[in-house]
C-alpha cells in the first residue's frame, strides 16, 4: 500500500468515527432533552423519551426535535429557552461520550 492509500484509509476511518460520535451525541442529547421536558410537562419519562426519539427520525439534525419541544412546551418554555437547553444538553452529551 502506498502512503497515499494509507492516508486515504486514515481519513475515511476518522470520518466514520466522527460520524458515529456525532450520532451518539445527538441520541444522548435527545434523551437529556426528554428528561428535562418530561419533568416540565409532568409526563412519564419513558413514554416521552420514546415520543421525542420518534420525532428525531423525521429528518436529519435536531430541528424536528426542536419543533416537537416548541409544540409540547407551549406556555412552559419559550423558543430561546429551548434552544439554550438544547445547546446545554448537546455539550453535556459530547462530554459524556468523550468521558467514555
Amino acid at each position: 500500500m502506498t502512503t497515499f492509500d494509507d492516508r486515504e484509509h486514515a481519513f475515511e476511518s476518522k470520518f466514520a468515527h466522527d460520524a458515529e460520535k456525532q450520532f451518539k451525541a445527538e441520541a444522548r442529547c435527545t434523551k437529556l432533552l426528554a428528561n428535562w421536558a418530561a419533568a416540565l410537562l409532568g409526563k412519564d419519562l419513558e413514554a416521552y423519551t420514546s415520543e421525542l426519539i420518534a420525532a428525531d427520525f423525521e429528518e436529519a439534525g435536531q430541528d424536528d426535535v426542536f419543533r416537537k419541544l416548541v409544540a409540547d412546551l407551549a406556555g412552559k418554555a419559550d423558543e430561546a429557552t429551548i434552544r439554550a437547553k438544547m445547546a446545554e444538553c448537546m455539550a453535556e452529551a459530547k462530554a459524556q461520550i468523550a468521558a467514555g
